[in-house]
């Protein structure tokens, strides 16, 4: 199965991937390499099987969706869920690894395997983004600064899935469950990096 004794690098580093289908890929990838991490763009099922973690950029997930089934990904990248590859969904990529889309277009698909419910654009239009800063204990006590474009929220979650950060109005807008963790907000473009760090620790882990 992809990522299942994928080799790491000679010098021990993993290797982590980004989706790069559609969507912020490049800020990923940037924010990756700026930690030290050697990351690869991933586009093809050769290149998802290289990777020990795999980050799923916000962008539009239908569109996400469509690209991932025209271009073979999709099976692959299901399988490589199911098998524990480490994933980070960001924006989109938390719509594309929840189990239901509560208000998903005809005929979406998403890779599933995260078991919560979602709601995408919950906030509106791109004119109704907004900043806010989050308590994260997970990231220690400083507060994370999060940034809400065309956001999703987490409407229900199974047991399995721990709520990491809600907004004041009881929202959950990040959560975690085994190798997948997954944030309705875009770390990668205010300079934020604890989420990433975080998510390279369980790679490592699992390396």
């Amino acid at each position: 199965m992809a990522g299942s004794g994928s080799p790491s690098l000679s010098n021990g580093t993993p290797l982590v991937g980004v989706l790069a289908l559609q969507g912020d890929f490049r800020e990923h990838l940037a924010l990756l390499h700026s930690l030290g991490a050697d990351a690869i763009a991933v586009r093809r099922p050769e290149d998802l099987a290289r990777v020990q973690g795999l980050v799923i950029p916000g962008g539009e997930s239908s569109v996400m969706d469509k690209l991932s089934r025209l271009f073979g990904m999709a099976e692959p990248l299901r399988e490589a869920v199911a098998s524990g590859l480490p994933m980070f969904g960001t924006c989109a990529g938390l719509i594309m690894l929840a189990d239901t889309v509560r208000d998903a277009i005809e005929g979406q698909q998403t890779l599933g395997g995260f078991d919560i419910a979602v709601r995408r654009n919950a906030f509106g239009s791109q004119t109704a983004s907004f900043e806010v800063d989050l308590d994260i204990p997970e990231l220690g006590e400083s507060p994370v600064h999060a940034v809400f474009i065309r956001a999703p929220v987490v409407e229900s979650t199974g047991d399995g899935v721990t709520v990491l950060s809600a907004l004041d109005d009881g929202r959950i807008v990040a959560v975690q469950q085994g190798n997948l963790l997954g944030t309705a907000f875009h770390p990668e473009i205010t300079g934020e990096t604890r989420f990433h760090e975080y998510f390279l620790e369980s790679v490592r882990a699992r390396s």
